[in-house]
């Protein structure tokens, strides 16, 4: 004889949101993942972030069907009393479900083996370049090469943080480690990390990492009472100097923008020296060392200072562009404050996001950002399928009445910077003045 159902409301569930103490639920089944969660491939961010709410919509974007068979040992025996669908996760669950007959998920295409005979390339010719060469264009040319050499190796890591780009997991960590640490010094540890947690709370300026760039920029004046990073663990105060930087960041977006690397490099190192759960800590410090050691080397053989600033600059200013890319599909889109919530995922995936359009002979130079909605809202999706699956969800959009926004590269930049611009006007108004006692504040913020 089957046991009675046991239940719990959304309310109780919302009480187990830390961890330690952390349920999520999944079609109405309430799961216990509070041991997973250091254990989990995706870190700990997705499911803190989601605590204490249904999580399907997320759980069947970012996890193959295989995944299932693994939630009973999870399941806590109770469930979700007052669960209920929207119309718009029925149409999103059956559109995945529809991709994933199709077999797109597991048809990769050759855009990753093209990507990579491109690394090799570049590597190649800006490595002769600076070794056989004696001429100073053609060592600047090579710092040139440098760049686009970064670039394509963080759509290598961008593409592997989401799905399996080679035939089995063990390739697919030596491509990440190889093309992201060794190759563009960038740890790939941090760069999942980050980048699920932007996935996961898209455009909430407390969550969502990729919109907290302060002191330097802010795309909301709610940045202006100093809201709290829950990715940094920090408040994110709205000082003088802040308010000074920010006030010109419309003129600064793009001259920052040239040298942003620093900040990846800076992020890499500060992740791997915390005591934060990271994955295969060791191998990723050895894949930086590896960055360190050949990069510098390289820009010592060339035959004077002037060309060595000048070959790192170029290389970093070129790479600069895929820092603007990463900017454009979400600076000048719909931001919100609080935690991201599973009752709306289709509906904050889409609103949050700027697609590129350009043509098809174009998509090499976007590495699938051109896309965004559709690689938010299906992010295990091979980037060559995007542009078959778009008018699929241009027409769940339409459907209910939800944005789907996309304009050209270069409207895509003039929104962002009018976006920036908005932002700094605010920033200059002194009738505004920004929070006092903000040294007593940092003296006296406990953790």
């Amino acid at each position: 004889m089957a046991q009675p159902r046991s239940y719990i409301t959304s309310d109780e569930l919302k009480k187990h949101t830390k961890l330690g103490d952390l349920w999520i639920s999944i079609q109405g089944k309430v799961y216990d993942v509070s041991e997973w969660a250091k254990d989990h491939p995706g870190g700990d961010l997705p499911l803190l972030n989601l605590a204490g709410q249904d999580v399907t919509d997320a759980f069947v974007a970012y996890h193959p069907g295989t995944a299932w068979q693994y939630l009973d040992k999870f399941f806590n025996g109770y469930h979700l009393q007052d669960y209920t669908v929207s119309e718009v996760s029925q149409d999103y669950r059956k559109l995945l479900f529809q991709f994933t007959k199709m077999g797109l998920f597991e048809k990769k295409g050759h855009v990753i083996f093209m990507t990579m005979c491109a690394i090799v390339m570049l590597l190649a010719v800006s490595l002769y370049g600076v070794l056989c060469c004696d001429s100073t264009w053609v060592h600047l040319a090579s710092g040139g090469l440098m760049g686009l050499l970064w670039i394509q190796s963080g759509w290598i890591g961008h593409d592997s943080g989401h799905y399996q780009i080679m035939m089995t997991r063990g390739f697919t960590r030596f491509a990440q480690v190889l093309s992201g640490n060794c190759l563009a010094g960038i740890s790939i540890a941090w760069w999942k990390r980050n980048h699920n947690a932007h996935h996961i709370a898209c455009n909430s300026l407390e969550f969502d990492p990729d919109l907290q760039h302060m002191p330097f920029f802010v795309v909301s004046s709610k940045f202006f009472i100093s809201l709290t990073s829950f990715y940094y663990e920090r408040k994110l105060n709205f000082d003088s100097v802040t308010r000074f930087l920010v006030s010109y960041q419309h003129w600064t977006f793009y001259p920052v923008m040239c040298v942003a690397r620093i900040n990846l490099f800076a992020q890499s190192f500060v992740l791997l020296l915390t005591k934060k759960n990271v994955p295969n800590r060791v191998q990723e410090m050895l894949g930086i060392l590896v960055f360190w050691t050949w990069y510098p080397l390289l820009v010592s053989c060339l035959p004077n200072w002037g060309e060595r600033i000048m070959f790192v600059l170029l290389s970093f200013s070129v790479t600069g562009i895929q820092h603007v890319q990463f900017c454009l599909n979400h600076f000048s889109s719909s931001v919100y404050v609080g935690n991201p919530r599973g009752n709306d995922w289709f509906q904050k995936q889409t609103r949050g996001t700027l697609n590129i359009t350009c043509s098809e002979w174009m998509d090499w130079f976007h590495g699938g950002l051109q896309f965004q909605v559709e690689h938010h809202l299906f992010p295990r999706l091979p980037r060559c399928h995007l542009r078959t699956v778009s008018p699929f969800v241009v027409e769940l959009c339409r459907k209910h009445g939800l944005p789907y926004d996309s304009a050209s590269f270069w409207k895509a930049n003039e929104l962002t910077v009018k976006t920036l611009r908005n932002a700094a006007l605010q920033a200059r108004d002194l009738t505004s003045p920004i929070p006092k006692n903000l040294v007593w504040e940092a003296v006296n913020t406990q953790g």
